[in-house]
């Protein structure tokens, strides 16, 4: 556990560079290279002290000991330019190990501020080297503030989430291990932990031999195509006592060179998005796109051994976008090695990202085994769901863990979080979303449940307006934003329109009065309103549905109220697609159910809660009354005279 004065003194490096490097991943760089810098010179005093001689500060480099840059008689625009020096050079330093080289590789000073420095460097003198946990506690909470690396589509994960993962997945100590994007090295670290906590006595990881040890230094690897990152993720390998690390700049998804490489346990957060400048990935992946999270997905299934086990954070078009290449991925997940699906909250990469993603957990032997998938949605992970991230009592992760643990002892889920694999095969879009398999209503009404298909007349979709076919005037083009829960709203905004020629050039489509329309898009999915009589000619967007009820099944107004519901809303979230904006295509849209009295009933239900609502109303209008009461008592007091 980190320390308070550690922490203290991290926090103080990061004030001192902020003014000139706002960037908290310049500031982590700054002062890895400045620990790293005087780490060396510790190791070199202490071979000294013990009758050797010094390794990494001799000959021509002698100079750039932390002794002589530290000497009270040197100057700070001298030592500015000494440091400055050094830092450019260390690479060249051939009496560093390979590691040492690779972290100070392109290394420069990227401020020219003497003060600055001397405050910077006064700080780092208080760290003295020692091969312990304390300092790799030390360097991991300083990578914490790192975040996002945007363009590569990296969030850096939370450790109780990757934690989570590895206790799952359960690495053992002959077991080899790959993080294929592995950014800082969290999961290798924690997979690394999680051995030592399971060969442990008296303290921890006294059960493994000097022997045990070795090999797991040389089973934990991973690759990462930014140079950046495998130069954090060295420096934290080293500072948790790997003198070696097994840490590769690589391009996992456009490079060959590593392909027959399998291991026993895969544990990655690998990019969400493809970098600017796309990827050329080779043939030998099974299934074609250019997408990254499929890539890598499809990598991380493909190179584990047959006994081999995963566990993989991906966003959620992975779990069911309907495209045929994440469908393929899906089918070969569930053939080959799938056996549970994690739902995690939306909010859990804030304040980087919002996009919403899943744990896959793979194990290609147990699989074969198996006739389910394992179901589960992680609510609450212990923290709250906002940009501050602040601790909070609700945490679902103990109990997720236990459950799914026990189903992969036992095969069974007493919670029925268990969908067969054939169901999830035989539906159309294969899709791993547990929404769709559990539906909230079922055996809930007294009355039958019925598709949206089965009770309407017609749903068209609204037109395709792009930007450069509207215009000042003309037909009236009725938006998402018009779409209130259950009302026609008239917004304050200016209203768009299109002209009679692109109305008929692009075969637009009228609305009718009454005609119920029905958003697609947030916020909420599938809120809808009927179209009032309105006096002039009006079409819809694309995003919007327009749907003509048959009313000897269903009245308008009943479904109106239906939407009213949250068990409405619970079935269209069943159905609901988009990993950053979600929305419902209409052929979805068709299989949600509903529950459907006859008409009659129905009738007597619109009476009773319109009887309410005109109570409602009557309260209203005698508030509003109590209200201009109020306000002339107090003009009153202005105006009256005595």
């Amino acid at each position: 556990m980190l320390d308070d004065v550690t922490k203290k003194r991290i926090n103080t490096l990061r004030q001192i560079l902020v003014g000139k490097l706002p960037d908290p991943k310049a500031q982590v760089e700054q002062i890895t290279n400045g620990l790293i810098y005087k780490f060396m010179n510790d190791m070199d005093e202490q071979s000294v002290s013990l009758g050797g001689k010094a390794s990494y500060f001799s000959g021509k480099f002698e100079k750039f000991s932390w002794k002589n840059l530290m000497n009270s008689k040197t100057s700070g625009s001298d030592r500015l330019e000494l440091y400055k020096d050094a830092i450019e050079k260390m690479y060249n330093n051939e009496n560093l190990p390979e590691l040492f080289r690779e972290i100070f590789k392109n290394s420069f000073l990227p401020f020219k501020d003497p003060s600055t420095l001397n405050m910077f460097l006064k700080e780092i003198n208080e760290f003295n080297y020692s091969n312990s946990e304390k300092l790799g506690d030390a360097f991991e909470y300083l990578l914490s503030f790192m975040g996002s690396q945007g363009d590569a589509g990296q969030f850096r994960t939370p450790r109780h989430i990757i934690d989570f993962i590895v206790e799952i997945v359960n690495p053992q100590k002959n077991e080899t291990v790959l993080d294929p994007a592995c950014g800082t090295s969290g999961f290798l670290i924690s997979s690394y932990k999680h051995i030592l906590s399971q060969n442990t006595k008296k303290n921890l990881g006294d059960g493994l031999t000097a022997s045990d040890r070795k090999i797991i230094g040389e089973n934990l690897n991973g690759y990462d195509i930014s140079p950046d990152m495998v130069k954090m993720s060295l420096v934290n390998m080293y500072l948790h006592k790997f003198t070696n690390p097994k840490i590769n700049e690589y391009d996992t998804l456009s490079s060959e060179e590593r392909w027959n490489e399998y291991y026993d346990v895969i544990v990655a957060n690998p990019p969400f998005f493809s970098p600017k400048g796309g990827i050329t990935p080779h043939n030998r992946f099974g299934v074609k796109s250019s997408k990254a999270e499929v890539l890598f997905v499809d990598y991380i299934n493909a190179h584990l051994n047959p006994n081999g086990r995963a566990g993989i954070i991906v966003p959620d078009g992975i779990i069911f976008d309907p495209k045929t290449i994440f469908k393929t991925l899906r089918k070969n997940l569930i053939n080959e090695s799938l056996i549970g699906v994690i739902s995690l909250p939306k909010g859990i990469f804030l304040p980087y990202s919002g996009v919403k993603t899943s744990i896959l957990i793979l194990d290609k032997k147990l699989s074969k085994n198996l006739d389910h998938i394992f179901f589960d949605e992680m609510k609450n992970d212990g923290f709250a769901l906002s940009n501050n991230r602040k601790p909070i009592n609700d945490n679902d992760i103990p109990e997720i863990k236990n459950r799914i643990l026990k189903f992969f002892k036992n095969g069974k889920n007493i919670d029925e979080n268990l969908v067969s694999k054939k169901t999830i095969l035989s539906s159309n879009d294969i899709t791993l979303k547990k929404s769709r398999y559990f539906s909230k209503i079922k055996n809930l009404s007294k009355y039958k449940l019925e598709k949206l298909e089965d009770v309407i007349e017609y749903i068209d979709d609204g037109d395709w307006i792009e930007t450069k076919d509207q215009s000042d005037e003309g037909i009236r083009l009725i938006q998402t934003g018009n779409i209130g829960e259950g009302e026609f709203l008239e917004k304050a905004t200016k209203s768009r329109y299109i002209n009679e020629e692109t109305f008929e050039r692009l075969k637009c489509r009228e609305l009718k009065n009454g005609e119920i329309l029905l958003s697609r898009l947030p916020d909420p999915v599938a809120r809808c309103c009927k179209l009032p009589n309105l006096d002039y000619k009006c079409i819809t967007s694309v995003d919007v549905s327009i749907i003509k009820f048959n009313n000897e099944l269903i009245l308008d107004d009943y479904f109106i109220f239906l939407t009213y519901s949250k068990y409405y809303y619970d079935e269209i979230e069943r159905y609901t697609t988009g990993s950053s904006r979600d929305r419902i295509s209409k052929k979805n849209l068709l299989n949600i159910e509903i529950p459907l009295p006859s008409i009659e009933e129905q009738k007597k239900i619109l009476n009773k809660i319109n009887q309410n609502n005109s109570k409602i109303n009557e309260n209203k209008k005698i508030n509003e009354n109590l209200f201009n009461k109020i306000i002339e008592d107090v003009d009153q007091l202005w105006i009256s005279k005595k």
